[in-house]
């Protein structure tokens, strides 16, 4: 059977309402928001050749206030026409909830209580969305590269305003048509990961893997008759091409194509960004580094461990340098959102099993200044998810606040949302949830003030 549809993956089907949650600690007063996540929940079975990525969407929520969690609600993103519902990300902008995903598909709209209210067009962004902005947090505004298959080898770069809409968007030719899940910022550069993840009619039409450089060599209507056919039998249409040049970009923000600077790197693949940051002429840019990715696992991101890695760009040289902090396999990085696009010392990330296929029961916390890493287990047998920082205050240091993010316990059947000391890793609380929530993707806490 299908490991994606087993044990902590396994989709639940009841929408569930809850308050006055049981809570073990003191969950801290100044918290006074929603905690919100979204993953991948397939309504119906999806068949043995189901990929992780396609199931449709469900948010799990919880709302705290005045060191209460008031209630926890889990929705699907209920589809409108012949919309992908999104699955990956959930966060609050311009005064909405939104739901979103990557290659072509629409952000959602949803309500302060998590139900669908529709497809949102953010001021017509070219060929969909991104299920990674990253916010300036020095204007509000939200950068990110969008990809799309019909696109051929251009994506686009947009930053939408405060307003919620479009303020600029430039289309970056790239070498084919890759996957790019993620993107980066500095102060003056968006990063644009260009990697041998390429769009593959092959994987849908049934056949063999078959990578696509340059142009698409399809027409229109064949692309679209092809995944309408991968959509139905859940077949995600990326495979790892090993003829594909792997490198970064780096774009000046207001800047078009032709000024990128591309600069090569040895292959691999980068789901995730922790941060990214100049230091005179080198550009510092920390990810999750996978060596491959769907070259022989077409139903999850199964290629063995990925670790955390810090790409340093020698602008003046056009060089790249690698550096591996440690030997820990993880996923799901996060930082200070205070600092994005500057220097930072603190990262956060799941610690991922062997195998990939799964978190384990540990949370990293990384010193980038001191080199070392502190990893906090919370007990065999139990899966953590992705643990995003909430500050204490606007103007606390980079590690005083709380990291927040849901732990399953596979011994009990249910999940708790789970508050770490940022500074030690220690308990604060845990919030006590009516069920499961299955291993899912990126959540994200939006403040009420």
């Amino acid at each position: 059977m299908n490991r994606y549809l087993q044990d902590s993956f396994a989709p639940v089907h009841e929408e569930l309402t809850a308050f006055d949650l049981e809570v073990t600690g003191a969950i801290p007063d100044h918290l006074d928001g929603r905690y919100l996540r979204i993953g991948p929940n397939p309504a119906t079975d999806p068949g043995e050749g189901y990929h992780w990525f396609l199931g449709e969407g469900m948010v799990h929520g919880v709302r705290l206030e005045d060191g209460h969690a008031r209630w926890y609600r889990n929705r699907y993103v209920r589809q409108h026409g012949d919309d992908f519902p999104p699955n990956t990300n959930v966060l609050e902008h311009a005064g909405r909830t939104l739901a979103i995903v990557e290659a072509g598909a629409k952000p959602y709209e949803l309500t302060h209580d998590l139900d669908t209210v529709g497809p949102c067009d953010l001021g017509t962004v070219t060929g969909g969305y991104t299920a990674h902005p990253h916010e300036d947090p020095n204007t509000g505004e939200l950068h990110a590269v969008s990809y799309n298959w019909a696109r051929g080898n251009l994506v686009d770069y947009s930053v939408i305003g405060t307003d919620g809409r479009v303020r600029h968007q430039a289309e970056i030719e790239v070498t084919g048509s890759p996957m790019i899940h993620d993107c980066a910022l500095t102060e003056h550069y968006l990063v644009v990961y260009d990697l041998p993840v390429t769009f593959d009619l092959g994987m849908v039409a049934g056949e063999a893997p078959r990578p696509l450089q340059g142009q698409l060599q399809a027409t229109d209507r064949l692309i679209d008759q092809t995944l309408r056919r991968g959509r139905t039998a859940r077949v995600l249409p990326y495979s790892w091409d090993a003829d594909y040049p792997a490198r970064i970009g780096l774009l000046p923000r207001e800047g078009t194509s032709a000024d990128v600077q591309w600069c090569e790197i040895d292959p691999c693949y980068v789901f995730h960004t922790l941060n990214a940051y100049e230091e005179g002429s080198d550009v510092m840019i920390d990810v999750v580094r996978h060596d491959r990715m769907f070259a022989s696992d077409f139903t999850g991101p199964n290629e063995g461990p990925a670790y955390l890695t810090r790409f340093t760009i020698d602008t003046a040289a056009g060089k790249v340098r690698e550096h591996r902090f440690d030997e820990h396999s993880q996923e799901f990085p996060r930082h200070d959102e205070r600092l994005t696009g500057r220097r930072h010392r603190y990262g956060y990330a799941a610690g991922v099993v062997a195998t990939g296929v799964r978190t384990g029961d540990s949370v990293l916390k990384h010193d980038l200044v001191a080199g070392t890493t502190t990893e906090r287990r919370l007990g065999a047998g139990r899966e953590v998810s992705e643990f995003c920082f909430v500050p204490s205050a606007p103007d606390s240091a980079e590690d005083a606040g709380v990291l927040m993010g849901y732990v399953f316990d596979p011994a009990a059947g249910i999940s708790d949302l789970m508050l770490l000391d940022a500074e030690t890793l220690e308990d604060v609380a845990a919030v006590h949830l009516p069920g499961r929530v299955p291993a899912g993707f990126h959540g994200n806490w939006a403040s009420t003030g």
